[in-house]
């Protein structure tokens, strides 16, 4: 007697037709993936442009202003690209020439951060006069004199205004009146006296210079 089976045939026809569902699915889910992405990407785009349009020119509201929003984007620009705080250069610049490009001391020294001819070549300043340039060659010497002195706004301070070999010579501040009345009063301002040595990155963070609509938009 023969054993009849007949279930089995329609399982058989579902096999042989399931790799054609299967790739069917998989261009059903694509196609509706492509048009839902294109639904959602202007949205997206729109959102990214908007971030970046606010870094270019995003200043944090507690950083100082010069008057000048310009100059305050080369600091602030500036600042950020060597890990410094943004608020401790204008501190600096605040005293060494109350924002003056074509400031001149008795001494010699020019422009913004009132650079010495020698040092502003030592870190790359080929204009004095030159905002950017001032502001860059200051600030990178500025994070240099941190580093060297472990974070401490004090002895980098005094070393900028007298020297570093003076801060050494004497183990700390030297008993100038011009630098210890140049350290108190820029402290004072800036309101710090340790700065970590950062990588540019983490101090957007640690220094609170990242936008709040990026944050959001990273989340």
């Amino acid at each position: 007697m023969r054993m009849r089976v007949p279930h089995l045939v329609p399982l058989f026809r579902s096999f042989k037709f399931a790799p054609v569902a299967i790739i069917a699915l998989f261009f059903f889910t694509n196609l509706t993936g492509f048009f839902f992405n294109r639904a959602f990407a202007p949205s997206a785009q729109a959102a990214q442009v908007e971030t970046a349009a606010v870094d270019d020119d995003f200043i944090p509201a507690d950083v100082p202003s010069s008057g000048d929003h310009d100059l305050d984007l080369i600091i602030f620009h500036t600042a950020e690209r060597y890990g410094v705080d943004p608020r401790l250069v204008h501190a600096v610049i605040w005293k060494e020439s109350k924002y003056k490009p074509q400031a001149r001391s008795h001494a010699g020294a020019m422009g913004l951060m009132q650079m010495m001819p020698a040092t502003a070549k030592r870190f790359g300043c080929t204009d004095a006069n030159d905002e950017a340039s001032n502001v860059n060659a200051g600030t990178k010497y500025l994070r240099w004199l941190l580093k060297r002195f472990n974070g401490d706004v004090s002895l980098a301070l005094a070393a900028y205004n007298a020297g570093e070999g003076s801060v050494d010579r004497y183990a700390g501040i030297p008993p100038f009146a011009e630098t210890q009345n140049y350290v108190r009063v820029i402290t004072a301002r800036y309101g710090k006296t340790f700065h970590p040595i950062l990588d540019p990155e983490q101090a957007r963070v640690e220094f609170n210079l990242v936008p709040q609509v990026a944050q959001l938009t990273e989340q």
